[in-house]
């Protein structure tokens, strides 16, 4: 099994443009929102607050901003429209197939602005249920190998409860049943192993591979898709 969120990599080439730092941090604010929103404002109760948090905090995000996203989810904070959460089924060029999490305060308006980028980069937006059959949620850690031994740390993330795990560069990727992932994280913290981030992702069923050609209009896209606020993840079957 594998999976991929281009998040990952999005949320390090923003982490390190000062320029770009108040979107990055608008995308953070909105996730904690709607993470407070779904499970209230505890972490202590609300394992995808913590983790939105930890996120948030990745990328130094002060301290009051999140507190102040906490609130606006949990309602405490009346700030404008309600932030909710929708995932867009699409495909961008060569055929990859995507999921895009938005997370916005205005659904037509960010509707009709994603429905555009794909159009003009080559892709389409489907219906709903299009896309998502390709894919199925998992719970996914990446756990820095630091100089250990890679065995024994994938050794270990199975005895965690781990589904399947994956090394690749420096960083073991850990799959667990998406109603695991808290279970799992915190038993490999308690090994002693630094997880470096956690979260639910839809990996795909299978994999596809393009041309060059598509490969430079895809990335094209992600970059477009990158730029838009209300853009959360995205998710394809490369």
């Amino acid at each position: 099994m594998s999976g991929h969120s281009h998040w990952a990599g999005i949320k390090q080439r923003k982490g390190i443009n000062d320029a770009k730092r108040a979107s990055i941090f608008t995308k953070y604010g909105r996730l904690i929102s709607v993470a407070a929103k779904q499970g209230g404002g505890n972490t202590d109760t609300n394992f995808s607050l913590r983790l939105a948090i930890d996120q948030a905090k990745s990328v130094n995000m002060p301290k009051e901003t999140i507190e102040r996203a906490i609130k606006k989810g949990t309602g405490e904070l009346k700030d404008g429209a309600e932030i909710e959460e929708v995932i867009y089924e699409g495909f961008g060029p060569g055929n990859v197939a995507m999921l895009v999490k938005i997370a916005t305060d205005n659904r037509n308006r960010t509707f009709s602005e994603i429905k555009s980028i794909f159009t003009k980069a080559g892709g389409k937006l489907g219906s709903e249920g299009s896309v998502k059959f390709m894919f199925r949620l998992v719970g996914n850690i990446n756990i820095p190998v630091d100089g250990k031994d890679p065995y024994d740390v994938e050794m270990k993330a199975i005895e965690a409860g781990a589904e399947d795990t994956i090394y690749a560069g420096d960083t073991i990727t850990v799959y667990t049943k998406p109603e695991e992932l808290q279970k799992v994280k915190e038993n490999l913290e308690k090994e002693g192993l630094a997880v470096e981030d956690a979260s639910l992702i839809w990996a795909p069923l299978q994999k596809i591979e393009i041309s060059e050609d598509d490969k430079l209009d895809y990335e094209k896209l992600l970059e477009k898709l990158d730029e838009h606020d209300d853009v959360q993840e995205i998710f394809d079957n490369l």
